[in-house]
């Protein structure tokens, strides 16, 4: 590249390139990808029950590698095993595509099931 003149007659130099290895590395915090790791679960179980919880999440980053505890609570009757699953898959695609970590191991724990309510509130 060349120097450019501005209007004012200051001449600019373009900024030196750096190679790759020497420009620093950017460090997502843990309690962000915690926090995408809860919005990918709250997308992949879909609306919480009326008196649920949102679906928290906890995380340990070594180098770029995350291990991620997903708490959550679910409607039931439902296919326990089956959204598990989808939440697992859904929280390491997302991880992977927005923060650029692999995901180890997704652990999802089911803190409360939800049964469905007749009217006035008492459980069927």
């Amino acid at each position: 590249m060349t120097a450019v003149t501005t209007a004012t007659g200051v001449v600019r130099h373009p900024p030196a390139r750096v190679p790759p290895g020497e420009r620093g590395a950017t460090r997502i915090a843990d309690r962000v990808v915690a926090k995408v790791a809860a919005q990918a679960a709250r997308e992949a179980v879909g609306p919480p029950p009326d008196d649920a919880g949102a679906p928290h999440a906890t995380v340990a980053v070594h180098q770029d590698t995350a291990r991620i505890r997903v708490h959550l609570e679910l409607a039931y009757p439902c296919d326990i095993g089956a959204r598990c699953a989808a939440v697992r898959r859904h929280v390491t695609e997302r991880v992977g595509a927005l923060v650029n970590l692999k995901v180890s191991e997704v652990a999802v724990r089911v803190e409360r099931l939800h049964p469905p309510t007749a009217a006035g509130g008492r459980t069927r």
